[in-house]
Parts: C-alpha cells; structure tokens; sequence
C-alpha cells in the first residue's frame, strides 16, 4: 500500500490524533515532523489493538522515513 492511501484512510479514520495532520499531508500542508509524531504517538495508543491501522502506523513510518 503507498503512502497516499494510507494518509487517505488516516484523514479519514475520524481520530483527531492522526486524521489532521494527514489530511494536511494529503493537502500539501503538513509538517512532516508533525505527521511523524503524530502517527508514532497513534501507534503506542492503538497500535496493538488488532485493528485495520496497527500495520498501517508502521508501513506509513516506513515509507515517511523513505521519503527523506
């Protein structure tokens, strides 16, 4: 899954924590630092719980770090 649809289920997801800065991502206007914490803090609150998103917090963090 790219990047692009991950941020697109994030905005979508309904969670401030995450939903915001991705949907700024998706708008051209995020702080990528922002985004990064953003979905590293979304990972230690849900990221075990068995959810669609736990291995998409990780994969996003894979490919945000790629993106460098």
């Amino acid at each position: 899954m790219e990047l692009k649809s991950i941020m697109e289920k994030f905005a979508n997801c309904g969670w401030d924590l995450i939903a915001v800065p991705a949907s700024q991502w998706l708008d051209g206007k995020a702080d990528k630092n922002e985004l990064i914490q953003a979905i590293k803090q979304a990972d230690i609150e849900c990221g075990s719980c068995g959810c669609e998103f736990d291995p998409l917090y990780k994969m996003a963090l894979k490919l945000l770090d790629k993106d460098n």
